[in-house]
């Protein structure tokens, strides 16, 4: 068992029982050139969580835990985005999903698009070919997705939880994770949340308040690669 330090207590954790969930690290969020920043946004943060996402996935993929990418991207014709009046379609002003944009290698791309640049991984987390990759369509990685089926499969009860934005998509997918009786594991500095980032109690603080109180746990990049490396000096 791993031995985590944890929000608001410690927590054992089963490695052979556990996976590792990275939500929407994707071009659109944390990239120049992407949704968030063509529209203002203040990707900084991403850009930090990302990098401390990296060492997690070495380290999980070093002792055989799985890695799941969650994607958030519609298919081309914006079938699944929902009714011009409803909330998915009116909130992603000011650049709608689907909007044509130039990708920072000068070819035609789409916001939120499926199958184009915007929906890439970041590069600095490019999946392995072992990963598994869901999409999805709305803010939480289970809303008619395969992700449960996913999990199941590989027999995972323990979720270490990484990705953007912390109030929005890690939020939502965690709490749809907990209704399902698993127990997730939020590691804070590999998520962030640029909503609210100026304010004195931050959208990211709040929604990790939440997770530990009611939801989950709260770890660290740091917590879980220690702990993953003691695990490989017992194999």
């Amino acid at each position: 068992m791993l031995a985590l330090d944890a929000r608001p207590a410690p927590l054992l954790v089963d490695p052979e029982r556990t996976a590792v969930v990275v939500v929407d690290m994707q071009n659109d969020f944390g990239a120049p050139g992407g949704m968030f920043e063509l529209a203002g946004i203040d990707i900084s943060g991403i850009t930090k969580a990302a990098a401390a996402t990296g060492p997690v996935l070495g380290a999980a993929r070093d002792v055989g835990i799985p890695v799941v990418y969650l994607k958030m991207e519609h298919a081309p014709d914006l079938s699944d985005v929902g009714p011009a009046d409803g909330p998915h379609w009116i909130k992603h002003l000011p650049l709608r999903v689907g909007d044509e944009v130039v990708a920072p290698d000068g070819s035609t791309s789409r916001i939120l698009v499926r199958g184009t640049w915007n929906t890439q991984i970041l590069d600095v987390l490019t999946p392995e070919p072992r990963d598994h990759l869901v999409s999805k369509h709305r803010y939480s990685g289970f809303f008619e997705t395969e992700l449960d089926d996913v999990l199941r499969g590989l027999g995972a009860k323990y979720l270490l939880v990484t990705g953007c934005t912390t109030s929005v998509c890690v939020e939502s997918t965690v709490r749809d994770a907990a209704f399902r009786d698993y127990s997730c594991i939020v590691l804070e500095d590999c998520t962030a949340e640029p909503i609210g980032a100026g304010l004195a109690r931050t959208n990211h603080d709040a929604s990790l308040l939440v997770v530990e109180t009611l939801f989950g746990w709260i770890s660290s990049s740091r917590v879980v690669c220690d702990a993953l490396a003691q695990q490989v000096q017992l194999v």
